[in-house]
């Protein structure tokens, strides 16, 4: 049922926090002890070194969620939402605007600006995933550390802030929500193959067939596919891969193998790393990018819409509501 009331910018980003927070495959706990270390970093900082520190990691566990641009008290009766908002998507907006539909606010899935520059941080989640698998912490740890190295690098040359810089000079606001939007749909696959226990991993296509986004990705080309395994292969112990920032380390695949992993679940796969997958027997099912990318974003943009904001998709983003209509 629609609540016919605005929400402001401000609600709307604590709405992504806290529904990330929910479904963070670490537990609220972890998550809390998280934010705990980070209050004792910034409390132990020089004075004059404080001024440099992101004081919002200490509200938001997730670098790569932000409000990139605009009054956090502003009202928001529309979004525009996609899977990624670059400055194509910010003159569109702005074109949407000029033919009077109203605009309130783009909502990127993918992150941009400070947030993409701060993506590596969230990376640490995955530590925590291998070690709730079955790996212990000091590897899973060593493994990552230089994983987590290399995205950092990769992502210093970019031009961030193209799109916010566009939004800033059009005056539309922006924001991203990117891991927890992972969270959702990682939490909601996870609950998904737990009731249904697929046998097979042919059972996990046709049970991923099942859901909106990927059946609409299937006709689009770009759903569901197994790249590692067979059909009538047994799944083992799955793994829903779908947060944690980007791909891990190439060398996890043969420590899950050990831990007893049978079947990985992911968005999408280099081909580096599905060799790994291939060389330690691992099954790999790509559900597919934008699929997996729309679910997650649907399950937060539906608690939105749940208050009565009006949702525009575009880039990308295959928009299924499951908000009850009355």
């Amino acid at each position: 049922m629609r609540e016919e009331k605005l929400v402001r910018i401000r609600e709307i980003y604590e709405i992504a926090v806290r529904k990330g927070i929910a479904a963070d495959p670490r537990g609220e706990k972890g998550v809390r002890r998280e934010l705990s270390k980070r209050e004792k970093e910034y409390a132990d900082l020089k004075e004059s070194e404080k001024k440099d520190f992101d004081q919002e990691s200490l509200r938001n566990p997730y670098s790569d969620t932000r409000v990139l641009y605009g009054d956090l008290d502003q009202d928001v009766d529309c979004v525009l939402a996609g899977i990624d908002i670059e400055v194509g998507e910010v003159l569109l907006a702005d074109r949407l605007r000029e033919r009077g539909k109203r605009i309130d606010l783009l909502i990127s899935h993918h992150p941009e600006g400070k947030a993409l520059a701060a993506l590596y941080e969230v990376m640490h989640i995955q530590e925590d995933e291998l070690h709730m698998l079955g790996v212990p912490i000091n590897v899973a740890e060593g493994l990552m550390a230089k994983r987590i190295a290399e995205v950092e690098r990769r992502f210093m040359p970019i031009n961030h802030n193209r799109a916010v810089d566009a939004a800033a000079l059009l005056g539309i606001p922006l924001m991203c929500v990117h891991t927890p939007a992972d969270n959702l749909v990682q939490e909601y696959l996870t609950s998904y193959f737990t009731k249904n226990d697929p046998e097979t991993v042919g059972d996990i296509v046709k049970l991923l067939k099942e859901i909106p986004e990927y059946r609409e990705g299937m006709k689009r080309k770009a759903g569901p596919k197994i790249v590692v395994g067979s059909d009538k292969r047994r799944v083992g112990k799955i793994f829903v891969d779908m947060t944690g920032g980007t791909s891990g380390a190439r060398e996890s695949y043969e420590k899950l193998a050990a831990a007893g992993v049978g079947t990985i679940v992911g968005m999408h796969m280099s081909e580096d790393h599905r060799k790994e997958a291939e060389k330690h027997h691992i099954n790999v099912v790509i559900a597919g990018h934008m699929a997996s990318d729309s679910l997650g974003l649907n399950l937060f943009l539906d608690e939105l819409e749940r208050r009565g904001v009006e949702i525009v998709p575009c880039s990308g983003l295959l928009r299924f509501s499951r908000v009850q209509k009355w």
